[in-house]
């Protein structure tokens, strides 16, 4: 992003303006830094969303629905009522921050609406008006309101970065995935030629025998299925061997992505700050944009004040205070 696609960033969500729309966008899906009524809005929706998950796992208990059915049954409408406002302020200001004309409306809301985050919000209270509307009692719906946990991970960074990461890396995931499949159906077929005579109950055929392979090669090792031929053991104990190397393999992966992708955040960061400093001091803007892209990136108090410093002492004089607030970056 450039210098001046950080400005205009900074204007979009600027508190002063006057669009009722622009301010509903803002407080949804700005993020602003010191803005209360958004900071008091999320934590609210995160307190909500908390309660929520709490109460579905309680109407699981027999006791607990019975006793307080009518109590889970108000929470559940307070809930859909709010999460249905939220769902429809952010469809209806969304044109605000995406950038759009707003001639073509329809279509950047349409467009909003199959974004990931957007799909959870729907699915939260989808469950409670399919049911409402049936009026048949559908267990696995209401087990769906459970996905109410996702609506989390948009005030998350470390969730965010984590779906980054899981996209980035998908090839290599579903690679090592691949030759864990294989691996099973090795396993699964060595062990049911070498138990299947002595165990033919357990390991009586190679999709019996997966249960056993599958525990093995993950080290999980229940122990409720084992062999007790010497071979067999022999057998167990290369799975078990070959599947400490498969378990630290997707591990390994996701560590390098995470690395990398806080190593793009900082780089990213780094070129923004050398891009307000060309002029050789920081304006209001640009300390108010280098503010908003640390926030959005992730970048952390120390790293970005280690930056600064370091572009400052290529420049030789420049403050380091915000000339707005006087604060450090």
């Amino acid at each position: 992003m450039d210098m001046q696609r950080a400005l205009t960033a900074t204007k979009v969500i600027s508190p002063g303006m006057g669009n009722f729309r622009l301010r509903v966008a803002e407080i949804l899906e700005g993020r602003r830094l010191r803005d209360p009524v958004a900071r008091a809005i999320d934590l609210g929706l995160i307190g909500l969303i908390v309660l929520n998950v709490i109460a579905i796992a309680l109407e699981s208990v027999p006791s607990l629905m019975q006793a307080y059915q009518r109590q889970f049954f108000i929470l559940e409408v307070f809930s859909v009522f709010v999460f249905s406002i939220e769902y429809i302020a952010r469809v209806w200001s969304c044109v605000e921050l995406r950038g759009h004309n707003r001639s073509h409306s329809i279509l950047t809301r349409l467009k909003f609406m199959t974004t990931p985050m957007v799909l959870v919000d729907l699915l939260a209270i989808l469950p409670f008006y399919i049911t409402f509307l049936i009026g048949v009692d559908l267990r696995f719906l209401r087990v769906m309101r459970l996905l109410r946990i996702f609506k989390l991970t948009r005030y998350s960074e470390a969730m965010t970065t984590m779906f980054e990461v899981l996209q980035e890396e998908k090839s290599v995931l579903v690679a090592a995935a691949f030759i864990m499949f294989i691996l099973v159906v090795l396993a699964s077929s060595g062990i049911y030629l070498i138990e299947q005579d002595v165990q033919p109950d357990v390991f009586g055929s190679i999709p019996a025998a997966m249960w056993w392979s599958i525990v093995t090669l993950t080290t999980v090792g229940y122990g409720d299925v084992t062999p007790i031929t010497a071979g067999g053991k022999a057998f167990g104990a290369l799975v078990a061997i070959v599947g400490v190397g498969m378990v630290a393999m997707p591990a390994g992966i996701l560590a390098s992505g995470f690395a990398n992708a806080f190593r793009r955040r900082r780089v990213s960061f780094e070129q923004e700050l050398q891009i307000a400093l060309e002029d050789g001091e920081l304006s209001e803007a640009e300390c108010e944009s280098l503010k908003r892209i640390q926030a959005e990136l992730g970048v952390s108090e120390e790293d970005a004040e280690h930056l600064l410093r370091f572009a400052l002492r290529q420049l030789n004089g420049a403050s380091l205070q915000c000339p707005k607030c006087g604060h450090r970056i």
